[in-house]
């Protein structure tokens, strides 16, 4: 069977969740280009990142979901309207406390044997940081995800794994667009 890919696809998770592996995957297997949400917020520069204002980084967003394909990935809710509205797909990647904590672990020990790169300086401070954003993810940012996703109807899949999200892939129904986009499988 032929799995259907969307040209916009929006991935929202946990810290931890697996959003830019699986945004690198998908991308890689499908030819196309993937933002992460954290580069639209942060300009990179050394020695330290600028924070984008507000207003350059809704217009760098915009300027993203205004292209005919994209994977977009990140944590990030509350500005992200324009790409939940463009996407046809929105994937909420969400699997368990444990899975997140592993990951967070595992990441931050790679990081500092320089195994895997980061876009910060994987210290003790940002590894707590870490903890702590996916405690707050575990008391309310996942419902206030929920919620918000909850306005986007059919464009919805919550998974816990990229194996559970392309086996919905292969069970949706594609639109005219993501007919040029198959995987034979």
């Amino acid at each position: 069977m032929d799995v259907m890919i969307p040209n916009r696809i929006h991935i929202i998770g946990s810290v931890g969740s697996g959003k830019t592996t699986l945004a690198r995957v998908l991308a890689a297997q499908f030819n196309l280009p993937y933002y992460e949400l954290d580069n639209v917020v942060w300009e990179r520069a050394e020695p330290d990142d600028i924070r984008r204002t507000e207003a350059d980084r809704d217009a760098l967003l915009l300027n993203i979901v205004n292209n005919k394909c994209w994977i977009i990935e990140g944590a990030h809710l509350n500005w992200v309207g324009p790409s939940f509205h463009r996407a046809d797909l929105i994937v909420f990647l969400n699997p368990s406390y444990s899975t997140i904590t592993c990951r967070i672990i595992t990441r931050f020990i790679k990081q500092r044997l320089r195994l895997e790169q980061a876009h910060y300086t994987p210290t003790w401070n940002m590894f707590k940081k870490m903890f702590e954003w996916s405690a707050a993810y575990q008391r309310k940012g996942r419902y206030q995800i929920q919620n918000t996703l909850a306005g986007y109807p059919g464009k919805v899949i919550v998974v816990k794994s990229h194996g559970q999200l392309m086996q919905q892939l292969k069970q949706r129904k594609p639109s005219m667009e993501q007919q040029e986009r198959t995987l034979g499988g």
